[in-house]
């Protein structure tokens, strides 16, 4: 398959030799942003060193904790993933380094916590902006001691874990205001690696998107779809908030609804000025999705117009435009413009469009 934005040939993993038990949109490097970041893995990985994983949400951050695990000689050990914000002030220290029984009320037995859970191996704080300050305290003696003590104890345990942090908050602004320990953070931040953004490494859409589709079909026993040229270049040029998760979930949603052997840009639900900015874009490769979207040119080129030509020109424009971007498809136009299939049909009619 080509990239239709770049023309360069694309080439893609083979899922049969992808572990799906980690998923591996983690594993896909094909941007050069994203190879910078494998090799930087590559060479830490091997290491005990602690690593500080940032990113947005959905940038894959526990898939890139799992692989430096994978890479590490702890691999044969355990490997444990907590999110520190699903867990209450006062469940959160309990969890993480245990307690004996009759530490608390409720506490019938004795019960080891993740620390002890992914001895010899690695233990992934995700979202560990959230920890509140006391717990920040102990956790800093963890790592400065490499022991634990549980709830109701006072005997130490020693440990032998490798720490991953992660959060998609800024530490450094935590820091200054107060809400994170500033020696906390220089104890974690040991190797900081930064994820990008899927926006900011387009290299690796497509194959993201060749690899859920691969994953997927065989999940709902359907054939894999032909990608129409405006859906690539549509999945190239659409910002991605939500990042990698948010285009998995799209590809997901694209192949229950599709009808067909081609994946249209309608089955994948993005909202309608992205489709159109990169109609508009695919045929004028000098001008981008900003200039294109650039709503105060368009608005100047409407107001230049007389006042009452403006209400027909625009209802004229928005009425093809939909109709257009639906591929002809008079329920799904009509659909997006809020109106009946019966008044859509009146509206083209006017137009000259249908008979």
């Amino acid at each position: 398959m080509v990239n239709p934005v770049t023309g360069k040939l694309l080439t893609f993993p083979d899922p049969q030799q992808i572990s799906l038990s980690i998923r591996a949109s983690a594993l896909i490097f094909a941007d050069p942003e994203s190879q910078k970041l494998l090799s930087l893995i590559e060479r830490v990985a091997p290491s005990d060193a602690t690593v500080y994983i940032k990113g947005e949400t959905g940038t894959g951050k526990e898939l890139v904790a799992r692989h430096v695990h994978s890479l590490s000689g702890r691999r044969g050990g355990p490997f444990a993933a907590i999110n520190c914000g699903a867990f209450s002030e006062t469940l959160v220290e309990s969890e993480l380094f245990g307690y004996e029984r009759g530490a608390f009320t409720g506490a019938i037995g004795a019960k080891a916590g993740w620390f002890e859970s992914a001895n010899g191996g690695t233990l992934f704080l995700d979202e560990i902006g959230d920890l509140p300050l006391s717990t920040q305290v102990k956790l800093l003696r963890v790592l400065q001691e490499r022991e634990i003590v549980r709830i109701g104890s006072r005997k130490p345990t020693p440990i032998d874990v490798r720490l991953i942090a992660a959060t998609n908050v800024n530490l450094e602004e935590a820091v200054k205001v107060g809400r994170f320990r500033e020696d906390l953070y220089y104890r974690i931040n040991v190797v900081p690696i930064q994820l990008a953004p899927l926006r900011e490494r387009p290299g690796d859409i497509l194959p993201l998107v060749q690899h859920f589709i691969s994953i997927y079909k065989g999940r709902l026993h359907t054939k894999e779809p032909e990608l129409h040229p405006d859906t690539l270049r549509l999945l190239h040029g659409y910002p991605w908030p939500g990042n990698i998760r948010e285009l998995e979930n799209t590809i997901h949603r694209a192949l229950l609804v599709c009808d067909g052997s081609v994946l249209r840009p309608t089955n994948l639900n993005l909202p309608f000025i992205h489709a159109k900015a990169e109609a508009e874009s695919a045929n004028d490769g000098n001008k981008n999705v900003a200039d294109v979207c650039n709503l105060e040119r368009v608005f100047a080129e409407l107001f230049a117009q007389a006042p009452d030509e403006l209400h027909d020109t625009v209802q004229r424009k928005l009425i093809l435009q939909a109709f257009e971007y639906s591929h002809s498809n008079q329920v799904q136009a009509a659909k997006l413009l809020g109106i009946s299939r019966n008044v859509l049909r009146t509206q083209l009619k006017h137009f000259g469009v249908i008979e």
